[in-house]
């Protein structure tokens, strides 16, 4: 029973990493049907800056003094510098082919993945950058299972993010615009929506909570490297498909699902094989139930 509740607070706390890289996947898709494969090296690159920033500070004795304030200081600049990655990637990349196939999008994206990939590598190298050790490592016992300070905080931090953007998209005027965008563009248009501004807050929100991820991630494992984006981010797709692309609530539970079934697979079958599972999950998704679990169908012929 230890190891069941060991296990299930390890897998609720990859999962809540993965939810919040799989909003970014299933907001794009839902805006503008757009699968953007270069969200996972967002993600990367926002634990980069987590890891700049906090070295940064550590230098200068800050994080001795005001841990928390250098905490939002790494967070804040993580997440600013990967919005304004997410709006440059949009406006190079995406905007300009938003009247082209879908072929053309995807392509444009496998190619930016690439690109910032081998961006990362020449700045940053290809050997895992450390991130400072200021954040104690401490934590309470629940049932014979040790639940870490770290932990306590990725979780409560991944639900915060995550009620924030469902407040944001269902109570805000902006939130409705691109709810109605992701329901129909040119009847949004007609009613005088402006589809850029919505687009480009879409990239903004999911890059931002992607930065967040990065960070957590940083922090949980001690270290980033330049290829950190590519499995956690086929993993949130892959989550984000099984929630149902283009769901915000189904984004999230397939995330939890994705780290619960990694880290159970990982702890009772094979540990060396635990990556498998989440493409196992994403194959019997597609073939059994496209949509997702809280997915509908979409119009195909929407560009």
């Amino acid at each position: 029973m230890d190891v069941f509740l060991q296990q299930t607070i390890n897998g609720l706390t990859l999962g809540a990493i993965y939810a919040l890289i799989a909003l970014g996947y299933t907001m794009v898709y839902g805006i503008i049907q757009l699968i953007n494969f270069a969200h996972g090296e967002i993600f990367a690159a926002g634990g980069y800056i987590g890891v700049i920033a906090l070295s940064f500070l550590q230098a200068r004795g800050v994080l001795e003094r005001h841990p928390i304030l250098g905490l939002f200081l790494a967070f804040f600049l993580a997440m600013f510098y990967c919005a304004f990655l997410a709006v440059a990637l949009e406006r190079v990349a995406y905007k300009p082919l938003r009247g082209a196939s879908r072929l053309a999008l995807l392509l444009s994206a496998l190619g930016m993945s690439i690109f910032f990939s081998n961006g990362m590598m020449l700045c940053q190298g290809v050997y895992d950058k450390a991130y400072p050790h200021f954040f104690t490592s401490g934590g309470f016992n629940i049932g014979g299972a040790i639940i870490t300070n770290m932990q306590v905080f990725i979780m409560v931090g991944s639900v915060i993010l995550m009620v924030t953007l469902n407040i944001f998209v269902n109570r805000t005027r902006l939130g409705k615009a691109m709810r109605a965008t992701a329901q129909d563009r040119t009847m949004s248009a007609i009613l005088g929506i402006n589809a850029d501004k919505t687009i480009v807050t879409t990239f903004v929100i999911g890059a931002s909570l992607a930065a967040a991820a990065g960070v957590m991630v940083g922090l949980y494992y001690g270290s980033v490297r330049f290829d950190m984006g590519f499995i956690p981010g086929i993993k949130a797709f892959a989550a984000a498909v099984l929630g149902g692309i283009g769901n915000l609530t189904g984004a999230m539970i397939g995330g939890m699902m994705i780290g619960m079934v990694e880290i159970f697979a990982a702890g009772y079958l094979a540990s060396e094989y635990k990556d498998v599972f989440a493409f196992i999950i994403l194959i019997l998704v597609l073939y059994f139930r496209p949509t997702g679990i809280m997915g509908v169908q979409v119009d195909d012929t929407r560009v």
